[in-house]
């Protein structure tokens, strides 16, 4: 072969060797590609896995939560100031007697941001024992001479809407006066901002509430018969109806709805209903605490009431159809009242509204 043949030869194998190399890199170099692929696919999923395996969703108390401070309004429960503007916005609802046989609520808020609260009326010395232990700005529209008293002795943060302006405690036209004084939380945070008041509060509930519907049934076992002695039994009962006998003028049934799971209210045998959206004033729980009250010897003269409350006094916890007896325990006017069962354990409350009642202990209670 000629020098011109060899050359030819030489550069057609450099040729093959350059072509044979590179199809031989990218082979290697796709493999490895693929290979990476894989790796990565598998790392994914396996992330993927892992964390479908390690995220649990907690479920948080929806009732009370976050640090607004409560704010703890005295609302008319007159038959004339009927119906009240947002009771079912207040995540408590205390009832207790007043002179005359008739009842006050002071319903208790967190957070809301509410345009219409009321009807308003005056304070009543007692009521101040529940705003302290729920570290509340207590709001009313008036005073009795106790209460007043009582409200500068013990320093409490309180916004009498007699000494505010109209802008912020008005009176509406459809309801006659004294049952007609309305506010709304934008007034009362901004009175409160200017008296110098905190607006927010680390305070735990009064209430040992829990993230889920409490299953007395379950968790008590029920009473092998509903009769009085039950209430001295570490046993549920059944709890569809219950009436409370506050005075001879004023008595409050409850109603279980078993579609919403709550409690649908009633006072003098007549359905309760809100101001704004006539919808019925309904609750989750329904806390019963029998103490006594009794007549003052004040000055006016006009049947004022006071309440034995500083003790331990019989009660029941009511949820979900069913009611167990337990103790109510109160050491002093600031502490916090403590709900417990017949063993001594303080109660679990379902998560939602509260309405306590505060009744005579002589008072016939019916639980059916």
């Amino acid at each position: 072969m000629n020098n011109k043949g060899t050359t030819v030869l030489i550069v057609i194998l450099s040729i093959l060797v350059i072509v044979a190399g590179g199809m031989l890199i990218y082979k290697i170099a796709n493999n490895n590609e693929k290979s990476k692929d894989v790796i990565a696919s598998d790392v994914t999923e396996n992330v993927n896995k892992d964390d479908k395996e390690i995220v649990v969703e907690e479920k948080k108390i929806q009732i009370f939560n976050g640090n607004d401070r409560s704010i703890a309004v005295m609302i008319d429960n007159h038959s004339g100031a009927w119906p009240q503007a947002n009771l079912n916005k207040a995540y408590l609802v205390y009832e207790i007697i007043v002179e005359g046989g008739e009842t006050r609520l002071m319903a208790v808020f967190k957070g809301q941001d509410l345009e219409k609260i009321g009807p308003i009326r005056s304070s009543r010395h007692y009521f101040l024992d529940y705003a302290l232990e729920n570290d509340a700005i207590y709001v009313h529209h008036g005073w009795s001479p106790q209460a007043q008293s009582d409200i500068e002795t013990l320093g409490v943060n309180n916004i009498n809407g007699i000494q505010e302006s109209s802008d912020d405690f008005w009176r509406v036209k459809d309801k006659k006066s004294p049952h007609n004084m309305f506010t709304s939380m934008a007034s009362i945070l901004k009175i409160a901002e200017r008296k110098g008041y905190a607006t927010t509060s680390n305070k735990k509930s009064v209430l040992n509430y829990i993230a889920s519907d409490v299953d007395l049934k379950e968790k008590y076992g029920i009473a092998e018969e509903q009769t009085e002695s039950t209430s001295t039994e570490n046993k549920a009962i059944n709890a569809t109806k219950i009436v409370i006998p506050h005075s001879t003028l004023q008595t409050v049934e409850y109603d279980y709805d078993e579609n919403s799971k709550t409690y649908v209210r009633y006072a003098r045998g007549k359905v309760q209903t809100d101001y704004i959206n006539g919808e019925n004033i309904q609750t989750k729980n329904i806390i019963i605490t029998m103490c006594d009250n009794y007549t003052l010897a004040d000055s006016e003269k006009k049947g004022r009431q006071g309440l034995k409350n500083i003790g331990t006094f019989d009660g029941y916890y009511i949820t979900n159809g069913y009611a167990v007896p337990i103790k109510c325990e109160k050491e002093s006017r600031t502490a916090q009242t403590q709900y417990k069962d017949l063993k001594g354990n303080v109660i679990e409350v379902s998560d939602g509204n509260t309405f306590i009642n505060i009744c005579p202990q002589d008072a016939k209670i019916e639980i059916e």
